[in-house]
């Protein structure tokens, strides 16, 4: 058996481009564009690396922002950029059988299989997959913060000599980390270290995830809560306006709501905060079918909020209803 430590870099579309109003067959919150890996026997020694870079497909066009954070340019992927299908071919032909993922976070293993799906492409290869920095935090600190790869490499000492925000160069920092846990026994407790944490490590993608956007430039904390609570808290299902319940508060600048669509009925939306290089705001809106782990905790969230403040919700929720129905009525 042998570990693959993976990290990639992927492309989004700029909110309100042509890119950014494309259906595509699965939704997606990026397109792949750089996969960097290092491989780590049973022993947790490094024993081989990968990079290659992928020649985007749907969005052509490389973010700016994107461009900045990783130092790749447009140029650089059309001239080592292949196709994804390819990338794949010669990435599952490197890992070969009886591996195990490793990743520094949530991301990354889902946005991979997103973009298999939109590919076609099998994704059972996938399956075997943990999360190192849930392993970190149970073996060091025991805390539920999520943490920057370069925080728990100064934790352990390591020092960088690679490039940050590189594929290859934060997968390599991550499994020198690695190699420095007790995988095995990560392994083994991670479910329980999973459920440890309501609602799945305060980040975790949970099952159930029905629809995943980004919006961005928002002045502040308010302003983003509202947009995603008003003319952005749309149904999955229809597009038509959903009526939200109460935002609470998690860590890590994360919040929950339960909206309603008066066709499709409850959907519970997970957002998260977290300040642009200008220091505007961008928000991670994760959409959840009612009955999922996710909605779950918003209900044992609920049931523990104050009586009144149950009362003071409901009664803002009428007040928002009466002003909207309102401004719908025709007027002669």
């Amino acid at each position: 058996m042998n570990y693959i430590v993976l990290d990639m870099e992927w492309n989004q579309p700029w909110p309100g481009s042509p890119s950014a109003r494309k259906v595509l067959p699965v939704q997606i919150r990026g397109e792949i564009i750089q996969i960097g890996a290092v491989r780590m026997n049973e022993d947790q020694q490094v024993m081989d690396e990968f990079q290659i870079m992928v020649k985007p497909k749907y969005y052509r066009h490389l973010n700016r922002r994107v461009s900045k954070l990783t130092g790749i340019k447009e140029t650089r992927l059309k001239e080592e950029g292949v196709p994804f299908a390819y990338a794949m071919e010669q990435f599952r032909a490197w890992c070969g059988e009886d591996i195990v993922f490793l990743t520094w976070g949530f991301d990354d293993i889902g946005i991979l299989r997103e973009n298999l799906q939109l590919h076609g492409l099998p994704i059972d290869w996938t399956g075997r997959w943990y999360n190192a920095q849930m392993m970190f935090n149970a073996q060091t600190d025991g805390s539920t913060a999520q943490k920057a790869l370069k925080t728990a490499m100064e934790i352990f000492g390591i020092e960088a000599t690679r490039p940050a925000h590189d594929a290859l160069g934060d997968a390599y920092h991550t499994a020198l980390i690695c190699a420095k846990l007790d995988l095995k026994k990560g392994a083994e407790e991670y479910d329980q270290s999973l459920k440890s944490h309501e609602n799945g490590f305060h980040g975790a993608e949970l099952p159930g995830c029905i629809c995943r956007e980004v919006f961005y430039d928002f002045s502040d904390k308010r302003s983003a809560l509202s947009v995603m609570a008003g003319e952005e808290n749309k149904c999955p299902t229809c597009g038509g306006k959903m009526l939200g319940s109460r935002w609470f508060a998690q860590p890590g600048h994360r919040y929950m709501d339960l909206a309603t669509c008066p066709e499709h009925g409850k959907f519970l939306i997970r957002v998260r905060l977290s300040e642009q290089p200008d220091g505007k705001i961008r928000v991670s809106r994760l959409t959840y079918e009612a009955t999922s782990e996710a909605a779950e905790a918003y209900a044992r969230r609920a049931a523990k909020a104050d009586p009144e403040d149950q009362r003071i919700t409901r009664r803002r929720r009428r007040r928002k209803s009466a002003v909207e129905a309102v401004k719908d009525t025709p007027k002669e």
